[in-house]
């Protein structure tokens, strides 16, 4: 038996859920906590199917809007279980040519012979009615960036009582997180998805027929999307473009549909892939401005790089707003937390006078997504809601402020709840998940937990992709923070092991790291060779000295790093990072779900 709506009543000002002994047969136990502006109000547990999860969700929203609660947010943690309908769905996706498995060919990304073809991905829309031409879309692309711009700005919108479609990915425990539909910023539905898969199914297996089985995987789940989206008659979508920009399967776009383009940063990511440079990168990028249509760049850039997507503009006689501009005054005025989870204090102060003047002044926005690279976005994020303001959106000040204080992303400076801790044996210590995989992104970690824990013990707990700059990674973490013990572990890719970059590799990678950088460090071949792990054993104890070592599974290696904190800092918490990848992230919340 599962809870309805009505078993939830008001009690002290907060909600709260009875009869929790009563509930059985769940797919999923998710935690909904309430903020107000200035106090946390509680959360409640609830355990139910689907059809009740979205019950719930539409009680807390109601909850949340009601008088005196003029902000909030719903924050759904523990992953939900896949259902028949999507694993039929899943199942047909993965018949298909999967570039995140088996990594991108070289020169896909670029507008070139190599290039991936657009015009098998413009016949397949072209079949299924050219769903994408019935809203208006805001297509952002970009190194970093991408999916927090792509979040902030659908919260936005939605705050405003927009139904918004959003596209992004990868996800992280459920493929229908690439896609959320309506008001609400919820994975689309289960019977959503499969109602259009269904409905579309037989255009589907003619068009991949046709195109001789060269139809990606990206492509047609990037199809189902954009007619996911047409059937829910959104009123706006905001569409992350997967790789690159000019050859990406979403961009089939036209410029009577865009609303705007955005490119959030430039860096050394997929490399090969998008033509070798940071110069063929932004020209790939570049290829998402459509003619006069505004573009929005995050930035900051490199003289030269910003230079090349403004070329690109001017030829294609578009403005340019750059969030990156002397205009531009935000900043991060402090720290704090709300229910031991922190915050930053930013203001936002725009003042823009271009040919599209953009002006805002929000003052102490406390954002739960951490760092100045996530002020960068939100800031990013709110240049495009003021440009949809000037092109006669309805948009206001506090929708912005609302949607900017309560926005989250999984894998994206997510501190644990103490619930999720004590779930995966890990009492006693804080743990930090972040999807970093890029030299840049490193620093931004780094730059995090400098700011909010500088002063905690650290344990790393590391799994990447083949593809990645592995030594870059590892040089800018040990250049800026000291750790208790690094451990390198492996993870599935995508859910294959194709493109996994062994532990033993990123152990041999991180000792050249240490020693070029002159770090400390004592190596072990894996955890399993550590000794004891107590405040007696003076080599697991001993001040300055890192551990290097591999384990697997990713829970053996959080618990392994647990041990080792519990043993350097007594009663002191310690933090324990997951990073290299969201795939690792992926592993460690399902672990908290099973």
């Amino acid at each position: 038996m599962g809870h309805k709506a009505s078993d939830f009543a008001e009690d002290s000002g907060m909600p709260y859920c009875h009869r929790e002994k009563d509930v059985k047969n769940s797919m999923s136990k998710p935690t909904i906590c309430c903020f107000s502006k200035r106090q946390y109000l509680g959360d409640f547990n609830v355990w139910s199917n689907e059809q009740v999860l979205m019950e719930v969700l539409n009680y807390a929203h109601r909850y949340l809007k009601s008088p005196g609660q003029k902000l909030g947010c719903i924050r759904m943690l523990c992953a939900l279980s896949e259902c028949p309908q999507t694993k039929e769905v899943v199942d047909y996706l993965d018949n298909l040519k999967n570039y995140e498995k088996s990594g991108v060919p070289e020169n896909a990304g670029t507008d070139s012979s190599g290039g991936f073809d657009l015009g098998r991905m413009r016949r397949l829309m072209d079949r299924l009615g050219n769903p994408q031409s019935k809203y208006k879309v805001v297509h952002i692309a970009g190194t970093k960036g991408k999916g927090s711009t792509s979040a902030f700005l659908s919260n936005i919108l939605r705050a405003e009582g927009y139904s918004v479609g959003c596209y992004t990915s990868p996800h992280v425990r459920t493929i229908r997180e690439r896609m959320s539909v309506g008001t609400h910023d919820t994975p689309v539905s289960a019977a959503k998805l499969y109602s259009t898969y269904q409905r579309i199914r037989k255009i589907l297996d003619q068009a991949v027929a046709h195109e001789h089985g060269f139809l990606s995987h990206f492509e047609v789940l990037t199809a189902l999307a954009f007619t996911v989206f047409a059937d829910q008659n959104v009123d706006i979508a905001v569409v992350e473009a997967g790789l690159g920009g000019a050859r990406d399967a979403t961009n089939i776009i036209s410029s009577s549909e865009l609303a705007a383009a955005v490119i959030t940063t430039i860096g050394k990511e997929h490399l090969a892939a998008l033509g070798g440079s940071l110069e063929s990168i932004a020209l790939a990028k570049s290829g998402i401005i459509k003619h006069s249509r505004p573009v929005i760049l995050g930035g900051p850039f490199l003289p030269h790089i910003e230079q090349i997507i403004r070329n690109r503009a001017l030829a294609m006689c578009s403005p340019v707003i750059s969030a990156s501009e002397v205009g531009n005054k935000s900043r991060i005025t402090g720290y704090g937390s709300v229910n031991e989870k922190p915050r930053q204090s930013c203001d936002i102060l725009i003042e823009i006078e271009k040919k599209i003047p953009l002006s805002i002044q929000l003052l102490d926005v406390n954002i739960s997504m951490l760092g100045y690279h996530q002020l960068q976005n939100a800031v990013t994020a709110t240049c495009v809601a003021l440009c949809l303001r000037d092109q006669g959106c309805k948009i206001s000040d506090v929708s912005i402020r609302s949607a900017l204080e309560n926005t989250r992303l999984l894998g994206r400076s997510q501190f644990l709840m103490k619930e999720e801790v004590e779930a995966l044996g890990l009492h006693g210590s804080m743990v930090l998940l972040d999807g970093a995989h890029t030299r840049e992104s490193a620093k931004a970690l780094f730059n995090t937990i400098s700011a909010i824990h500088q002063d905690s013990m650290l344990v790393l707990v590391v799994a990447m992709a083949t593809d990645k700059d592995h030594s870059g990674f590892a040089k800018e973490l040990l250049m800026g923070l000291s750790f208790e013990a690094v451990l390198l572990t492996e993870v599935n890719i995508a859910g294959s092991n194709s493109r996994i970059a062994s532990a033993v590799l990123l152990r041999d990678v991180w000792t050249e790291a240490c020693t070029e950088l002159a770090v400390k460090f004592t190596h072990e071949d894996t955890i399993d060779d550590l000794k004891s792990l107590d405040a007696a054993d003076p080599s697991t104890t001993t001040s300055g000295q890192m551990i290097l070592a591999t384990g697997s599974p990713v829970l053996s290696c959080l618990r392994a790093g647990h041990k080792i904190l519990q043993a350097r800092t007594g009663k002191k918490p310690g933090i324990i990072v997951v990073t290299g990848s969201l795939h690792i992230i992926s592993s460690v919340l399902s672990s908290i779900n099973s």
